[in-house]
């Protein structure tokens, strides 16, 4: 569990540094990386409800699933910035970019589920690989519901400029 907890954060941190120099920021990274608890939070609770364990097989779907996230606000935030670009608000940006993502983001989340299904209910020898799919279903819908609320604030917050004190006011 050890190694898996080194492997994970090295490859959010080799994730970072990789949309950093996509992005040419260190902001919208930042945005995009704190979804993935969103989907772990998903994870957790489905491994909880239908009673598995956390295995390496289920590991893996947890790396699996942090693609999956990634991907759902990488759709967000770069047609947020595109959008800001050509001269829209944050707020109407962001509001813009999820309203147009929405789609494709339910979408893939859906097709994922619906693909695993199958296997994440076991039988016939399958059961196996059942924590691997229990986990990317249960954190690509966390995070698929998820995203489209948590996104939209994180990345007015962290965009937005910072305010400058008024004046003080002559008595």
């Amino acid at each position: 569990l050890a190694q898996f907890q080194q492997g994970f954060v090295l490859a959010l941190v080799l994730i970072y540094l990789i949309m950093v120099l996509q992005f040419r920021s260190f902001v919208d990274p930042f945005v995009v990386l704190l979804t993935v608890p969103l989907g772990l939070m998903g994870v957790g609770l489905m491994l909880f409800l239908t009673g598995t364990n956390l295995s390496v097989m289920a590991a893996m779907g947890i790396i699996m699933m942090v693609g999956l996230v990634v991907a759902y606000s990488i759709l967000m935030v770069d047609y947020a910035n595109r959008l800001v670009q050509n001269g829209r608000s944050l707020r109407d940006g962001i509001a813009e970019a999820a309203r147009v993502r929405i789609r494709p983001i339910l979408m893939t989340s859906l097709a994922a589920v619906l693909a695993l299904s199958p296997m994440a209910i076991g039988g016939r020898g399958a059961e196996a690989n059942a924590p691997l799919a229990r986990a990317i279903i249960g954190g690509a819908l966390a995070a698929a519901i998820l995203t489209l609320v948590v996104v939209p604030c994180l990345y007015i917050i962290f965009k937005r400029e910072p305010r400058t004190p008024s004046p003080p006011m002559d008595a």
